[in-house]
């Protein structure tokens, strides 16, 4: 244990790290890599202070965890954001909203030679800062650290998801999300936050079985790769489990269906937009349905309950929205953060 002496009905105290932890980077097992990156988002801005709202939050979380208790003393740890990310982020989003306000008017990019260079910035970018992540993660895998994210947009995490593989080898990926993000350089951007399964699929050979939960904001392209690639790829439609629900099936029945599909080694990606928008209401494209954060507690649990090693994870697109005041989102997903990092802990503990 990384953490021995600590009193955790004390306040959480703003000076030590994430969850009111006293960890270090040395010390700590688990290090939460947050990327405030959401260049490509097509719809509302907020995201990139995801990572600095959950951790203003954090501290106003109590330790107890019934379901997963003392993991907290394995060490959490959060770095600080990177300013570079931070910059880069900020000027580029203001090139993206170009590209896509002219998109929205009825213009092509190609056809506008500074909205073409600024699109082929964007892309690269995107991909150099895959590689950093990609690069940092190994650098923490090689020191025998546990590695998650906190985004951002949904695209952060495929620089994690490539680490995983390469750490881990075959793997599954457990995608809780509104939305497929199965379309190809959607608007123009190779890394859109809409294009981060479609890019696993094509550059995370080790992925084997891509399991979907809650996708109910999908477009004809995405159905029809599903269909194509249903050996690859399980989607659990937000109106098909409600309808299973309404015949009377438990959501333990579903859970253990949703289990079988996953191999032995997963990978928990969530988007925060899966659940129903009145737990996250400012996120960047909220949509209506979803699920209560206690249904993907209770799976998760059943998971490592049934043996399925969960390597890493990521959450993301949880926002403050304009609003700076309103914390509901950010207090959501502090807690849920909070809860899968024990948990991700707990299933290290029993593999």
């Amino acid at each position: 244990m990384a953490i021995t002496n600590f009193d955790t009905n004390s306040i959480g105290l703003a000076a030590n790290n994430i969850f009111g932890l006293p960890s270090t980077e040395e010390n700590a097992n688990l290090i939460l890599l947050p990327i405030p990156w959401e260049v490509t988002v097509s719809y509302r801005n907020g995201t990139a202070k995801g990572p600095e709202k959950i951790l203003e939050a954090s501290y106003q979380i109590d330790l107890f965890d019934i379901d997963s208790p003392n993991f907290w003393q394995e060490g959490y740890f959060m770095p600080e954001l990177d300013k570079t990310i931070v910059k880069k982020n900020d000027y580029l989003r203001h090139c993206a909203e170009l590209i896509i306000s002219n998109l929205s008017d009825g213009g092509e990019t190609c056809d506008n030679g500074q909205l073409q260079k600024k699109l082929d910035e964007i892309n690269s970018s995107c991909r150099e800062l895959n590689e950093w992540i990609f690069n940092k993660a190994n650098e923490y895998y090689a020191k025998g650290k546990t590695v998650a994210l906190i985004g951002g947009d949904h695209s952060t995490p495929l620089g994690l998801m490539k680490a995983v593989g390469k750490q881990f080898g075959a793997f599954g990926i457990l995608q809780i999300d509104a939305h497929a993000d199965l379309r190809e350089a959607y608007e123009g951007f190779t890394y859109s936050h809409a294009s981060i399964m479609y890019n696993v699929l094509k550059e995370v050979p080790e992925m084997t079985k891509l399991v979907q939960l809650g996708v109910r904001d999908f477009c004809d392209e995405e159905y029809l790769l599903i269909q194509k690639e249903n050996t690859r790829i399980k989607t659990y439609f937000d109106s098909h489990i409600k309808s299973r629900q309404y015949d009377g099936e438990t959501w333990k029945s579903i859970c253990d269906d949703i289990i079988e599909q996953l191999p032995d080694q997963v990978y928990i990606s969530f988007d925060i937009d899966g659940l129903d928008p009145k737990l996250c209401k400012n996120t960047g494209t909220p949509v209506q349905g979803g699920f209560e954060a206690e249904q993907m507690q209770y799976l998760f649990n059943r998971m490592v309950e049934k043996g399925k090693r969960i390597l890493a994870f990521d959450l993301n697109e949880v926002s403050c929205g304009e609003d700076s005041l309103d914390a509901t989102d950010a207090s959501v997903g502090a807690r849920i953060l909070y809860r899968m990092c024990n948990l991700l802990m707990k299933s290290k503990a029993n593999a």
